[in-house]
């Protein structure tokens, strides 16, 4: 087989949550040019209609006689009645999920004596049993198609760092899981995950100006912020068949970082 082939995504469906934006929406293009057809799911409608228009938009150029297509899907992640409809009618458009993608989480910095319980809880449900929850949801399509699961995690699941200990807690939790999981689904389904760094996103963008943004790329040893193609790369390794022997597995994607750079 070569590089190319093993690369491929043709005849995969791929249900991708957070694709209206940023990283989701990165991966969710790559997905279709390597010929997958998507999923694109997340809360707000005109978001995901956009993505679906540029994931079409991609098949037509690469891959214009393949039947492939991209959908999109008003889900919130958080509900998990909204999973199941998800799901349901994910496999009446595509009959089959073969790849999904649980990018959908995040969470504001928090102080801990500010912190309710509730709202703690709020941000695990969000980042970790959604992702419990949709990949039980879709685990019967996965079993009978060799399913790849890929959570999206983040550094701050390993960084010692003020400010992020419902996040940063949360995404540790949704990283042993992932591994977790590999061993319950192993050899039919894989489950790994990506830690991103840094990533100019229009979340991330919402805290920077022009002095914050040098501070955070110089603590980083590439000497540059991360972009949602360099995770979107990282999910089609994990995607394609060129992963075949790789399960359990976190990928960190952050420009060498191995400490935090968020310079507040």
């Amino acid at each position: 087989m070569s590089i190319q082939q093993l690369f491929s995504l043709s005849g995969d469906v791929a249900l991708v949550t957070g694709a209206g934006r940023g990283i989701g929406r990165g991966i969710a293009i790559a997905f279709a040019e390597a010929g997958a057809s998507v999923i694109c799911a997340a809360r707000t409608q005109t978001d995901i209609d956009e993505c679906a228009a540029l994931c079409n938009a991609a098949l037509d150029e690469h891959h214009p006689n393949s039947g492939a297509k991209a959908i999109a899907l008003s889900c919130d992640v958080s509900d998990e009645s909204a999973l199941e409809e998800l799901v349901k009618k994910s496999a009446e458009a595509f009959g089959k999920i073969s790849i999904l993608v649980n990018n959908a989480g995040g969470a504001y910095p928090n102080d801990p004596l500010k912190t309710t319980g509730k709202t703690f809880n709020r941000d695990f449900n969000f980042n970790v049993t959604s992702a419990f929850n949709l990949t039980r949801l879709c685990h019967p399509f996965l079993e009978e198609y060799r399913g790849r699961v890929i959570n999206i995690i983040s550094a701050s699941s390993r960084y010692s760092q003020a400010g992020f200990s419902s996040y940063g807690t949360a995404k540790a939790a949704l990283e042993h899981l992932t591994k977790l999981l590999a061993a319950d689904f192993a050899p039919t389904i894989r489950v790994n995950g990506i830690s991103p760094g840094t990533i100019l996103t229009e979340a991330l963008g919402q805290y920077l100006n022009e002095e914050i943004q040098e501070k955070m790329t110089a603590l980083t040893p590439m000497k540059a912020l991360g972009e949602p193609q360099d995770i979107a790369a990282a999910a089609l390794y994990l995607a394609s068949t060129a992963s075949r022997w790789v399960t359990g597995k976190i990928i960190e994607v952050d420009g060498g970082a191995e400490s935090t750079t968020w310079p507040f």
